[in-house]
């Protein structure tokens, strides 16, 4: 198996839009074959010279097989996939022209092969490129069908020649025309994929995170709980539990009265970025609502977790807010270990009445429970 896997990686890549090209090749492959067993068909019931159809088989898998090897470097020789795409109609162009010519009364499929040439273009190529393709098309099968015409009337009728020409014309036009709606219709598919995939990005932000402080919010933070729960119950937690804190700022009731709630919005922004560059690698601090928050320390005691809360209390102490230049701004904070086995709500509970006895105690302090 693996050196099956090998062996297609070598063919093939590694790059998805190398294998994504090689696939389209794989299918004018397909097409060279079909078309090549039935001129070889038309060889044995003498409807076609065989010299010429034997050069034009190997011309026809020279080419093929030299498209591989040049899509394979294409990456090396920094070929683009719609060059490529063109130079590969151009010959399945030339291949078809030839085999127009050397036909006879089937003819006139070959006038299909060049339409389903076009159409292969439309998913690689630009729509000019397709254009000047269309146009490249039509003068090359028309000067093949005016050297015929001249050459053999009798095999190949002047009007009749003319009238397949025109048909060849309005089928390959309107194949441009939708060739270019097509593109406009894939680009706008694109953009509206990629504002979509915006819009996602901008949903899951949303649902996670707190817009006002950047902060993780309460319906994230009950995740990040239920998920440490299960690392502990795994064992996975190491020598030390997890310990919570249920952060209140003091008196934000009267910043908003007296200040505003622009004010008071500062005070959340500035107090969340500095609470924030006090934690620990594993810490998670969420908004848990209004000016309350949750603070989850993991793998901490009770004494790691008090040097955590007294480190931000001082920055806070020295914290600098636009509007309120001569206010000292200060949280309370209750403070609780998680018990083997305890749902962190319980713990979080006992953090709350913790926090509650800071607040009767004077605020400005932390209460463990």
């Amino acid at each position: 198996m693996n050196a099956l896997r090998r062996l297609v990686v070598l063919l093939c890549g590694s790059d998805p839009k190398l294998r994504r090209t090689l696939q389209y090749w794989a299918a004018t492959c397909v097409l060279y074959v079909a078309c090549i067993a039935l001129l070889l068909l038309q060889v044995s019931e003498g409807m076609a010279d065989p010299a010429a159809a034997d050069k034009l088989v190997t011309f026809g898998g020279s080419g093929a097989l030299l498209f591989y090897v040049l899509i394979r470097v294409s990456g090396r020789l920094k070929l683009a996939p719609d060059q490529l795409a063109v130079s590969q109609a151009v010959f399945s162009l030339a291949c078809g022209m030839a085999a127009y010519a050397i036909s006879g009364p089937l003819r006139g499929a070959m006038l299909i092969m060049t339409v389903v040439v076009i159409v292969f273009c439309m998913f690689a190529a630009k729509p000019r490129q397709t254009l000047l393709l269309t146009i490249a098309a039509l003068a090359g099968m028309g000067a093949t069908m005016y050297r015929m015409q001249a050459s053999d009337p009798q095999r190949y009728p002047p009007m009749t020649e003319l009238i397949t020409f025109g048909y060849l014309a309005g089928a390959l036009l309107s194949t441009a025309v939708l060739s270019g709606e097509m593109s406009k219709l894939r680009a706008r598919l694109k953009r509206q994929r990629r504002e979509l995939s915006e819009a996602l990005d901008t949903i899951r932000v949303l649902a996670t995170v707190d817009e006002l402080t950047s902060l993780v919010n309460r319906r994230r933070m009950h995740e990040v709980l239920e998920a440490e729960e299960r690392r502990q119950s795994d064992g996975r937690q190491g020598g030390k539990g997890a310990c919570i804190a249920l952060l209140d700022i003091d008196f934000f009731k009267q910043v908003n009265d007296r200040y505003g709630h622009a004010t008071g919005d500062a005070v959340l922004r500035s107090f969340s970025s500095t609470a924030r560059a006090c934690l620990r690698g594993g810490d998670v601090l969420a908004r848990w609502g209004g000016e309350e928050f949750l603070l989850l320390l993991p793998d901490a005691a009770p004494e790691d977790a008090r040097v955590v809360l007294e480190r931000m209390a001082e920055r806070i102490h020295g914290m600098q807010v636009a509007g309120l230049p001569d206010r000292r701004i200060s949280f309370s904070a209750g403070l609780a270990t998680r018990r083997a086995g305890e749902p962190f709500a319980d713990a979080i509970h006992r953090a709350d009445k913790a926090l509650y006895q800071a607040k009767e105690a004077g605020r400005d302090r932390i209460v463990l429970a």
